[in-house]
């Protein structure tokens, strides 16, 4: 086990503590979540960074790093929604996205094919973090509230999220060919 891919465990072990930090009704814990929350993304990009760097690229890392990427922002989406601080269909349309993408790449593993991140789903999972950071800022800063700046990054990320997809499905629809 080598360094970024203990780093993409340790994200998915911060993921509980993200939710109760979240769902427990205190603005102390908010601050805590928030805290939990950007050093787990900060993995995302530390994790890849060092896999590159050191060519410590492994299988087990091209399999848990975007698993590890989508129990987070899911787990964070879900009880934003729960917190009634984003729309739950702009969740439902992300969730789908990932379901649809998890199934392509299902498909194609299983013909022995690796269909790895592109530079639009980089792009739409960097956005969602900074999407999430932003409204867990957005009860701290009425600049945020006065401008419906989180919802206009919501709205972002949707976009991103399905251009992704559509990038995705596109690249790869010879997977379901044949």
């Amino acid at each position: 086990m080598n360094i970024p891919n203990i780093l993409t465990l340790i994200r998915i072990l911060m993921v509980p503590f993200l939710l109760i930090f979240m769902l427990v009704d205190s603005m102390q814990n908010f601050v805590v979540a928030l805290i939990i929350f950007s050093l787990a993304s900060f993995t995302d990009f530390l994790d890849g960074y060092i896999a590159r760097k050191y060519n410590l690229i492994t299988k087990l890392g091209k399999l848990i790093d975007p698993l590890a990427d989508k129990i987070l922002t899911i787990s964070a989406f879900v009880a934003l929604v729960h917190l009634n601080l984003i729309n739950p269909w702009i969740v439902i349309a992300i969730i789908s996205r990932e379901f649809i993408v998890s199934g392509f790449r299902t498909v194609a593993a299983s013909e022995g094919r690796v269909i790895a991140a592109s530079y639009w789903g980089k792009l739409k999972t960097n956005f969602q973090m900074f999407t999430i950071i932003v409204i867990l800022l957005s009860p701290y800063f009425d600049i945020i509230n006065n401008y419906s700046i989180d919802n206009i990054l919501a709205w972002i990320t949707l976009a991103l999220t399905i251009i992704s997809a559509v990038d995705y499905i596109v690249k790869n629809i010879e997977v379901l060919k044949e």
